[in-house]
Formats: C-alpha cells, sequence, structure tokens
C-alpha cells in the first residue's frame, strides 16, 4: 500500500483496487467542518425488501444495502466517545471523589449523545480494521482494532497525552430487528482509569432502538440501566435511561443516584442524554419526583406511540438549587445534509498531510467503500462493499483450510484487571509504527 502525496490530495493506490481513489487531505492541524458529499435520500429504498426475512434474527451476519450506511466504519463511531473528553479532565482537577463520579457519569451519557437523529448504520469493520485519532487540542491519542469477525467484537485504548489518563474497553454490538425497529444492545465493558488518584470506573453502555423501520419518521430512543462504578472507593452512579413512555413523556430522560458503599444516597443526577445533566441534593430530587408523579396522568402498562413522540417544550426542568455537570455541543447548522453527524464525527474520516506513509494501511480512512460513499459515487461504495466482504470471507476459508489461525495485533482477549469480566486489553506497540507484517484486507 502506498500514499502518494499531490499538493493538496491524497492518492492511495493497491494492487488490490481496480481503480485509484483521490482523499481530500488537510493541512495539518486545520479540522473540516462538512463532507466532501451531502447524504443520498432513502426514500426511494424500500428496507422492508430486506428485512422481512429476519425478524428475530441478528442482523451482524445479513448484508445490508450500503445506501443504509453513514460513511464511517464502527470502529470510528466508538470514536465519538472522546467528544467531551474536558469531562475527563475536569475530573482530574478535582480532589472531591463524589464531584469525579459526578464528572465520569457525565462523560459515560455524552458517549451515547452523538447517536441522537443518526439513523444510518456504521459500516461493519473488517477483521483485522484499525482506526486511530490524536487530538492535541482535547488531549489524547485512541487506537482500536477489530479483534473478531464473529462475532464482531471491536476493542479500543485511548490514552491522555499528559498520561493523565486511560480509557479503554471491547464492545459486541449486538442487533436485532423486531419488525418495526432495530434493536442494538453494545454488549462489553467499559472502563476509565485516573492514575493521580489511582481509581478505576467501569460500566456497560444501554440499549438503543430505532423506531418506524418500516413506515414512519424513523426515531431512536436508548433505554436500561447504567452503573458507573468507582472500584477504589466503593461508590457508585446507578442511572436509568428512560424508554419512551405515553406521548414521549419520558423521552431521552436520563436519572439516577451517586450512592457511596453502604448505599447511601450522596446525589441525584437527572437530565436528557440528548441535552444536558444535571446534579442536585438527593432529597430535593425525590421531593421534586413525588410531586411530578402527582401532577401526571402518564399511566402504566399503556403502549408506547407509534409516531415519533414530539419533544417537550421546555426540554429539561431545572430543579432549583441544581448544577450543571454536561451540556451537548450544538450540532453544526449543515449537520442536516451530513448524515446528523456533530462537528467531531465529520473530521473522523478527514486525511492530514502528515499521516502519509505513517498510519498502517489498515485504518478505516483507508476503506475505498467508504470513502466512495463520503465522496458521493453509491454506486462504487457498493461495489467496493461487496468486493470487500466477499475478500474477508475468502481469507477467512483460506484459513480454515490450513493450520493459519487469525492473530490480533495490538489487543489480547483477558479479564478486566477491575471487575474481572471478558475483555480485550491492549497489548501495546501500535504507536511504535511497525507495521510491515500487516494484513492485506482491502
Amino acid at each position: 500500500v502506498e500514499f502518494i502525496k499531490i499538493k493538496r490530495m491524497v492518492l492511495f493506490t493497491s494492487q488490490s483496487f481496480s481503480q485509484t481513489f483521490v482523499f481530500p487531505c488537510l493541512c495539518s492541524g486545520v479540522h473540516r467542518t462538512s463532507l466532501p458529499s451531502p447524504m443520498f435520500s432513502r426514500n426511494d429504498v424500500s428496507i422492508w425488501s430486506i428485512l422481512k426475512k429476519c425478524i428475530g434474527m441478528e442482523l451482524s451476519k445479513i448484508a445490508m444495502p450500503v445506501i443504509f450506511n453513514e460513511p464511517l466504519s464502527f470502529l470510528q463511531r466508538l470514536t465519538e466517545y472522546m467528544e467531551h473528553t474536558y469531562l475527563i479532565h475536569q475530573a482530574n482537577a478535582t480532589t472531591d471523589s463524589v464531584e469525579r463520579m459526578k464528572c465520569v457519569a457525565a462523560f459515560a451519557v455524552s458517549a451515547v449523545a452523538s447517536q441522537w437523529e443518526r439513523t444510518g448504520k456504521p459500516f461493519n469493520p473488517l477483521l483485522g480494521e484499525t482506526y486511530e485519532l490524536i487530538r492535541d487540542d482535547l488531549g489524547f491519542r485512541w487506537v482500536s482494532e477489530q479483534v473478531s469477525h464473529h462475532p464482531p467484537v471491536s476493542a479500543f485504548h485511548a490514552e491522555g497525552l499528559k498520561e493523565d489518563f486511560v480509557f479503554h474497553g471491547s464492545i459486541y454490538p449486538k442487533l436485532k430487528f423486531w419488525g418495526k425497529s432495530i434493536e442494538a444492545e453494545p454488549k462489553g465493558i467499559i472502563t476509565l482509569e485516573l492514575p493521580k488518584y489511582n481509581e478505576a470506573y467501569t460500566w456497560t453502555n444501554p440499549s438503543c432502538c430505532v423506531h418506524n423501520i418500516i413506515v414512519g419518521q424513523l426515531w431512536i430512543e436508548q433505554y436500561g440501566n447504567v452503573e458507573v462504578i468507582n472500584h477504589k472507593t466503593g461508590e457508585r452512579c446507578s442511572m436509568t435511561f428512560k424508554p419512551c413512555g405515553l406521548f414521549g413523556k419520558e423521552l431521552h430522560k436520563v436519572e439516577g443516584y451517586i450512592q457511596d458503599k453502604s448505599k447511601k444516597k450522596l446525589c441525584a443526577i437527572y437530565g436528557k442524554w440528548t441535552e444536558c445533566l444535571y446534579a442536585v441534593d438527593a432529597t430535593t430530587f425525590d421531593a421534586h419526583r413525588k410531586s411530578d408523579r402527582k401532577n401526571s396522568d402518564d399511566k402504566k402498562g399503556r403502549k408506547q406511540p407509534e409516531e415519533m413522540p414530539l419533544p417537550d417544550a421546555e426540554t429539561v426542568q431545572v430543579i432549583p438549587g441544581s448544577e450543571l455537570i454536561w451540556k451537548i455541543t450544538p450540532r453544526p447548522d449543515n449537520s442536516a445534509k451530513f448524515y446528523a453527524f456533530s462537528t467531531f464525527a465529520m473530521q473522523l474520516n478527514e486525511l492530514d498531510e502528515s499521516m502519509a506513509g505513517v498510519i498502517p494501511p489498515t485504518d478505516s480512512r483507508l476503506r475505498p467503500d467508504i470513502c466512495a460513499m463520503e465522496n458521493g459515487d453509491i454506486d462504487l461504495a457498493s461495489a467496493e462493499k461487496k468486493r470487500l466482504e466477499e475478500k474477508q470471507r475468502v481469507a477467512r476459508k483460506n484459513r480454515t483450510k490450513s493450520t493459519e489461525e487469525w492473530k490480533t495485533r495490538w489487543f489480547q482477549q483477558g479479564p478486566n484487571p477491575h471487575n474481572k469480566a471478558q475483555d480485550w486489553l491492549y497489548s501495546k506497540g501500535y504507536w511504535d509504527r511497525k507495521y510491515a507484517q500487516l494484513p492485506d484486507i482491502y
């Protein structure tokens, strides 16, 4: 694989390609504010014709048309966890463990905020695919690898550039189709380590559901319980991502408590994962919730609305005495044209001049199907997606015929050091920039 720099463009060539791909290249330190081409309309494509045979099945094994994708790999989508890295820096800056837990809980919520209105499916990573991101302005570097294909498992490891934090995990996104909706259950452990305080926090993400897959306006909800545990102090933040409820009253709501190791409530957390998160005294929150229940005509057992619920006119009702601990970064004005991407997401696939000859040939930025889609060539994107999937199938078939086994490069399977759950841990070496023995996956 070879990079060739030409003025402000980059040519990427490989013997396995039938074409040469041209990538817009940015000067070092400059980040783009849009994609090369706007998204395609999906109005004329019937997803029902594809999914009607898949009810109850896991979708990771179903080949979906490229029109339903967004021009990012799932490895890049995972990197969006880092958009609100400042919350980790805030946690490091306070000496109070409860204040640190507020910041870490907010970081856990902010990690799923990028999914709001994102109805496009990221490309399934190929086995051995990698993605790296270095952001000097945000103070971190990130590396991820697709470590398993069946089941699909993505492992990641991020670290502060001042060695002030380590953030790592592995995600197995189980997708199922239920007739009118697609449910994503992101199995896997997420860990944040703060060396300054010798602390480690672990949690899992909530489930996500995309509604009205067949007809109507697509809309997304997150639901389930998320428990952030401080393994040193025993403190935990137990949050509930609320399901929609009747008339959308509970849509996007998150609420819960920070408790000490004896389960005494230290404070309450509330807000919306699409907007903001507040902390308030637990007694004050309980009194407010009790009053709110009396005024509510929302009864249990009623069916969820079919159509997308309208958002509350008042968004989050702020309880007196509350402290704002996180607010979402507003989407750019052109977001709707570009797959509902945030500014951070639009920058994930950009190529910097300084990357030429540095990043490995397995990096997601170099995937020809994603690049073709980003550049507005849907036919080429579809053809390349099929070619890459077939190449992966052939490679796997050839391995079964020999004694050769697939070996991960940068991660090894093992128990999480803090809760002993099965995990994939970074085995170091990626940043040494020695990529001579990497597989030809594109």
